[in-house]
């Protein structure tokens, strides 16, 4: 049976932070590459929508 050796509590809570660290910096890459998605899919559908459709004539006026 293997055994897990005890770590002392400074090394511990150092492993800890800096996990939480990775999790953090992890989740703002995903959050951004989340809007990098979705804007290029909005960027898609803008131009391959009909111009008439997003620009009608006379929009300038309003």
């Amino acid at each position: 049976m293997a055994q897990t050796p005890i770590k002392p509590y400074f090394q511990e809570t150092a492993e800890k932070m800096r996990r939480e660290r990775q999790r953090e910096i992890y989740r703002r890459y995903q959050v951004f590459g989340l809007l990098l998605v979705a804007a290029a899919i909005l960027v898609w559908g803008l131009f391959h929508t009909h111009p008439n459709w997003i620009f009608p004539p006379g929009w300038w006026r309003l």
